[in-house]
Order: structure tokens, then sequence, then C-alpha cells
């Protein structure tokens, strides 16, 4: 892919070197472009990466191509960053993809699905696997080109209200769960509800939901959930590896010099890299605090896992069987997720396994 032979390659040198010669810089135009993220500025993991980008962005270029990031509501709400970017309200947004199943249920398999890839597993199928040339080729009906920036690893369970024991205990919660999860829980009886980020504090706080997942200790202690719902549950199985992207306007993406294009291209691989390090370096110590705090923490118990793993495969059978877009990606993620799985099992699992339960400490 053209992508990876920039990044691993000369590619990278002659783009910086274009970018610091004066007479190339002079020949290139002054642009100043405006992002719209999907998240709230408190975040300062999944939001403060769009300032890196901006940041790199304007680096690599000399201060020439400079990028302007809005918050979730400064400019559209967090939930229509993709409209705005179609119709050209801003030139790009940095959001969660499965934010826009109500247009399609394919978006969701950008970012995350039940029972999907992980980070390093999505890393791959995007960049090695064809997942990008093949996830591009459906949003081009939207008028959008995506660069991959950005993934949390997998994350927790959510927050409850009450203990989670048996299947029949998800009847009739209301739950905060964004993209196909809720679609999947729903067939359990669970009633999902869509709200951004912003919102799902007051939501809890006064009973309108009963639980709410968002992303993991870090981002979740910041936004008070431990203070209204006791018992945190992991992991969250419709969230492995959700990926974020900058979506960026077709037409906008086509007239970028190349040499901006390889510099928004380098900003999104930066950010796509980071967000994964801050998130697995900052949640374990967040995580403490909050059990310390008297956060109860629990498994989701094993009935409950495999009664969603059945209404998965119930909910992708009929999916599929309906939408032929969402079945050429889902088709070839789930090809690609049994060799990952096959791999992942003979040498990732066992190492990982011993380092938690089998290594003596000190």
């Amino acid at each position: 892919m053209e992508r990876r032979k920039f990044v691993a390659g000369a590619g990278m040198a002659g783009v910086l070197a274009s970018a610091s010669s004066p007479a190339a810089a002079q020949a290139l135009p002054e642009l100043k472009w405006r992002l719209a993220s999907s998240f709230p500025k408190s975040l300062d993991t999944i939001f403060a990466v769009t300032e890196v980008i901006s940041r790199r962005v304007a680096a690599l270029t000399g201060n020439r191509f400079q990028i302007q990031v809005f918050a979730a509501g400064e400019v559209v709400p967090g939930l229509q960053v993709a409209d705005a970017v179609q119709n050209a309200t801003v030139q790009m947004g940095h959001t969660a993809a499965y934010y826009y199943i109500g247009k399609d249920p394919t978006f969701a398999l950008g970012c995350a699905v039940p029972f999907g890839l992980n980070a390093r597993q999505y890393n791959a199928w995007w960049h090695e696997g064809g997942g990008d040339a093949l996830y591009n080729e459906f949003l081009k009906e939207y008028g959008i080109h995506a660069l991959l920036a950005g993934n949390t690893g997998a994350q927790m369970g959510g927050w409850y209200r009450k203990e989670i024991k048996t299947v029949e205990d998800l009847k009739g919660l209301k739950m905060r769960i964004a993209g196909l999860a809720g679609q999947v829980l729903a067939k359990l009886g669970v009633v999902p509800q869509q709200l951004a980020g912003a919102d799902i504090y007051p939501a809890l706080e006064k009973g309108t939901i009963d639980a709410t997942e968002w992303v993991g200790p870090h981002d979740d202690e910041k936004l008070g959930f431990h203070k209204v719902a006791k018992y945190y549950y992991y992991p969250a199985w419709w969230e492995g590896g959700p990926a974020l992207h900058l979506f960026v306007n077709s037409k906008a993406w086509s007239e970028l010099p190349r040499e901006y294009q390889a510099a928004l291209e380098v900003a999104a691989h930066e950010a796509n890299v980071l967000m994964l390090a801050r998130y697995d370096a900052s949640n374990p110590i967040a995580l403490k605090r909050l059990v310390a705090g008297g956060t109860q923490l629990r498994p989701y118990p094993r009935a409950v896992m495999e009664a969603c793993y059945k209404a998965a495969g119930e909910f992708y059978a009929e999916v599929t069987a309906k939408n032929a877009k969402f079945k050429k990606i889902y088709d070839h993620q789930s090809k690609f997720l049994e060799d990952e799985i096959l791999w992942f099992r003979v040498c990732e699992a066992n190492y990982d396994n011993f380092m938690q339960t089998g290594r003596k400490k000190g």
C-alpha cells in the first residue's frame, strides 16, 4: 500500500525535506482547516491526540497547513461529526465510526463490533490485511476518506447500579452503549441508549439509565461514573480494540497537495500509537484508585458472556443476510480474525497467561 511505502521507506525523508526546503515551502499553499472532535476536552487522551495531530502537521509543513481543533459541541454535537464532514461544515473530524450505524451498520466495522478484533489485530487488519482499502471503498458513497488515528485497547464492560449475576438481570436494563452491542443486548432484554460522553453522567445520576459503558478506568474516573454506580464490570466484549479515525471530506482530501496528505498520514500514525500507549500507561493507575475508593470490580459471569456471544452470532446472521456491504467487510474481517486468534493462542495468550498468573512476584 502507498501509505506503508511512505512510512517505511524514503518517502518520509522526502516529505520532511520538502517541508524544510524554502523553495518547496513557498510553492505550497497556506491552508487552515477545522477539525471537529466527537469528544470533550476533559478526556485528556482521546481528545488530546487531535491536538497532537494539529501540531505535527504544522511542524511537518512549516506551519503552512494549520488545523484548528474543536471539542464536541463547539461546532457540532459529538454524534454529528460525520455529517459535518460530509456537508463540509468542517474539513475533517476525529470520531468513532460506530456512532453512525443509523446510516448503515457497516460503519461499526471500522471501529469495533461484538467479539471482534483487539487493538493489535485491528492494526494488522487495517495496515496489512486490506482493511484500509476495503473500509474506504465503503466510505466513498458518503464523501469521506478515513485515516486510522487511535485505539483505546480493550475496554471495560461498564458501570451498573446493581450486580449482574445471570442473564435474567439484563432484562429491562436501560444502558448507554454504543455501536452494534446495543442491538445484540436488546436480544437479551436490555434497552440500549446512545448518548455522547458529556451527557452520560447526568443520565446515570438521575436514573434515566441504569448502566453505562464508556472507555476504561482513566476516562471513566474523569467522568465520575463511580460516584453514581457501584459495580464495574469487565470486559467489554463489544469493544476488544475500538479504533478511532480521522474522517476527512473526500473532496478536501483529493485537493490537498500530496505533501500535506503525507503529513496528515504521519500525524494520524503518531496519534494511533500514542493513544494506545497513553491508555495502557494510565488505566492501571486509575483502576487502583477506583478500587481503593470502593468500586466493586466484577467479571461478567461466564453464562452471560456465552449468552451474549450467541446473541451476537444471531445478529450477524440477520445483518449479513440483508446488507451486502456489511457482509463484504464482516466476512473479510472475520476470516482475518480467525488466523489472528490462532497465532495469539499459540504464543501471545500463553505468555500473557503466565505473566498474569504464573510468575512469582519479586
